[in-house]
This record gives C-alpha cells, sequence and structure tokens, in this order.
C-alpha cells in the first residue's frame, strides 16, 4: 500500500507533522510517524507505517524508539500475531500534558537547576550581581509558571478546557484591574 493510498486529506496532515516536527525539536521523520499512528483508525505495525509513508523499516524503528521513549505511543499486541502495533494515546488532552511532562523534564528542569545553582554563587563583581538578579527573575518566573502549570495539571480535562476558554474573560478582568489601580506603573516604579 503505497502512500499514494493515504487520503489527501491525511496525507497532508502527515506532512505538516513532519515540517513542523523540525522547528518542535524533532527530526521530519518521527513527526510523520506520529501523525500517521495520531490519525490511524487502528493500532499500525512498524511495516505498515514504513509501507504507507515510503520510509525504510529501520527510520521507522527508530522513529517508533523515540516517540516511546516520549511516551507518545503505545505499544499494543494483536492475538495471533507476533508483530508489535503501535498506537497513540486517544484523549488529546493526555497528549497534550504527556508532551508537556516530557519537555519540562528535559528542558525545564536542567535550566531551574542551573538557575538555582548560579543563585548559590556568590558575585565577585557589579556585572555578576546583575546577571544574578537577572537570572533571579528568570528562574522566579519560570518556577512561577510550573507551579501554575502543576495546578492546571491536577485539574480533570474538562475543567481545565472551560479555564482555557475563559482566557479572554480573565485577561480582561486582570487588565481592569491593572487600569484601576496602576499595576505596569506600580511594578515600573518599584
Amino acid at each position: 500500500m503505497p502512500a499514494s493510498t493515504l487520503p489527501p486529506l491525511s496525507r497532508q496532515f502527515v506532512a505538516h507533522f513532519g515540517e513542523m516536527g523540525s522547528k518542535w525539536g524533532i527530526n521530519r521523520t518521527v513527526g510523520q510517524i506520529y501523525a500517521l499512528i495520531f490519525i490511524s483508525e487502528r493500532a499500525l505495525n512498524a511495516d505498515e507505517i514504513a509501507e504507507l509513508l515510503e520510509f525504510s523499516r529501520s527510520n521507522v524503528s527508530m522513529g517508533l524508539k523515540e516517540l516511546q521513549a516520549w511516551r507518545l505511543v503505545h505499544l499494543r499486541h494483536q492475538p495471533g500475531d507476533r508483530r508489535e502495533y503501535f498506537e497513540a494515546p486517544s484523549d488529546v488532552w493526555e497528549i497534550f500534558r504527556v508532551l508537556a511532562e516530557e519537555r519540562r523534564r528535559r528542558e525545564v528542569e536542567p535550566t531551574l537547576s542551573m538557575l538555582r545553582s548560579a543563585m548559590l554563587e556568590e558575585p565577585s563583581s557589579d556585572e555578576e550581581r546583575h546577571a544574578q538578579h537577572r537570572m533571579r527573575e528568570m528562574y522566579d518566573l519560570i518556577d512561577r509558571l510550573m507551579k501554575w502549570f502543576d495546578e492546571v495539571q491536577r485539574l480533570a480535562p474538562e475543567t481545565a478546557m472551560q479555564l482555557m476558554g475563559m482566557g479572554a474573560t480573565v485577561t480582561k478582568v486582570l487588565g481592569l484591574k491593572d487600569r484601576i489601580t496602576g499595576g505596569r506603573a506600580k511594578k515600573a516604579q518599584g
């Protein structure tokens, strides 16, 4: 079954995910493999993926290992079939949660750790004091975002979706509060 048997809409989605993959820090092949698994009605084995996308079996195997490391695909076995089948979680909120957790573990936590260490150093000059102050500001922002993210993670998916839907309303209310209290002006003076 060559790639041309993928319906046009599916082909378009798979191609787009491949292009976006490189912008998200994964290679194009992995992005395309994930997109195909995500939109598939059933779990796919590596041979089917290779055939549909016209990729080498070894590229598919490496891509599947990477997707498993990111916890974005689940391995399934079919009764009477020795091959491994792969499927994406069906809940898009779960996919987002896993992606966010993995990005946090791989990117945010090392940055917070470095910033914590830098803030423990004794600055030896005004330049280092200034740099350390800026690092503390960055640490405080990232730490606050991660605490907020942890709170959102504890919400039921339906509640989190409601919270996201309230975004414009919340920003309008907080913007009004800033105008009334002069919040931005006070921060700039402080």
